[in-house]
């Protein structure tokens, strides 16, 4: 696209609606990809297997949104994103069903897989749609009312989770994600203008991109954020009744707590990225990183495990947000390649994240897990402390 096309889409009216839409159905997502953290235990009871292995339908769903993203970009690249969109969508509601009715862990896991790819399409397109639903200097603001989405999920998916599981089984529980699925498919539908392909896709093959020392980097401390986060993050109810002694009542107060942090943290970080993006970027994952050990020495500890978690909240919640506006300036020439790769990263780093420490959790102890993360995530800091070094060189 020439510079010219660029400033006629800044001219542009800035087109809120649609951004909101696509900030239901992220919220919607991501309820559904990790309405298991908060449900390991009666999913597991259900269906004969382990909480292990149950944490296994989070990496299921991982691993399809991993190949989706990888080849999403190349599949579409002539089809009006609005039809792309919907379709992800609607595939949201499938998935949606088949996980509520699922006979068996099998079933489950298939259901889990259609999510996959929905996951991996949608988020693979959504930086790139921004960027054209607004002007350049609203990007930041677009892509933290998308990523609000994730945080109002983290709200959503884990303490209604638990609460709901409780009352009505964790089968009503996964069931409230189809209607707001529904909700966002005709808001979509209603919302979205038509968006043509504009001919950006250079390459189908994204890997091209990590070239970029920047790219590489970047990626890197993509990846060890979101796997060392769901090393943890995964199995935070059998932590939480198990090591921290807390009841489902109280266990639910307490994810919801995180995730109202998040909401928070997401409005609070995002509004400091246009001055201080780097800076963020490491700060984040070194603040995960002391709080996982603090969750290990203080596990025995609920009033200091809320607090804990109430920062792990605010902090891993906006880390997407920082990323994604990093997306926008690393990658502005190839945005939706690059939000391609950037998404299959994070997904696999998410199937990695909870596939490890759900080996880890039964073989070696919940800590081990938790000391994962913590690695991980100084890892992290690290390559994005080398990320921001090459940017200002």
């Amino acid at each position: 696209m020439t510079d010219t096309t660029f400033q006629t889409l800044d001219r542009r009216p800035v087109l809120w609606g649609p951004v909101l839409s696509m900030a239901l159905c992220v919220a919607v997502l991501i309820a559904s990809e990790f309405m298991p953290v908060s449900l390991l235990t009666p999913i597991a009871n259900d269906l004969g297997v382990t909480e292990g292995a149950t944490g296994q339908a989070i990496s299921i769903s991982g691993v399809f949104a991993v190949v989706t993203s990888l080849f999403i970009a190349g599949l579409v690249k002539n089809t009006d994103r609005k039809l792309v969109l919907l379709s992800f969508s609607a595939l949201l509601v499938i998935s949606g069903a088949v996980v509520t009715l699922a006979p068996s862990f099998p079933v489950l896991m298939a259901g889990r897989a259609l999510l996959g790819v929905a996951i991996g399409g949608f988020w693979s397109m959504s930086t790139a749609i921004v960027m054209r639903l607004v002007p350049a200097d609203s990007v930041p603001k677009g892509l933290a009312m998308i990523n609000a989405g994730n945080a109002i999920a983290a709200t959503i998916a884990a303490p209604l989770g638990s609460l709901l599981g409780d009352y009505v089984g964790w089968r009503g529980a996964f069931f409230l994600v189809v209607p707001l699925a529904l909700a966002a498919l005709a808001w979509q539908w209603v919302a979205m203008p038509s968006l043509l392909s504009l001919g950006r896709v250079r390459t189908a093959n994204v890997f091209r991109l990590l070239g970029s020392r920047q790219v590489a980097l970047g990626m890197l401390a993509i990846f060890l954020l979101f796997m060392g986060q769901f090393a943890l993050f995964t199995y935070l109810r059998p932590y939480l009744e198990t090591v921290a002694g807390f009841s489902v009542q109280t266990l639910s107060a307490i994810l919801l707590m995180l995730g109202l942090a998040g909401v928070i943290g997401t409005w609070a970080i995002g509004r400091l990225l246009k001055a201080r993006l780097y800076s963020i970027l490491i700060a984040i994952p070194l603040f995960m990183a002391l709080l996982a050990v603090l969750l290990i020495v203080f596990g025995s500890a609920p009033a200091v495990v809320a607090v804990l978690l109430v920062a792990w909240g605010f902090f891993g919640t906006a880390a997407p947000v920082g990323w994604g506006v990093w997306l926008s300036r690393a990658m502005a020439d190839d945005s939706e390649a690059g939000g391609g790769l950037q998404v299959a990263v994070i997904q696999l780093a998410i199937t990695l994240g909870a596939a490890t420490g759900g080996l880890l959790f039964d073989h070696l102890g919940w800590w081990s897990a938790f000391a994962l993360a913590a690695i991980l995530l100084l890892g992290s800091a690290i390559a994005a402390a080398a990320a921001a070094y090459d940017h200002n060189r």
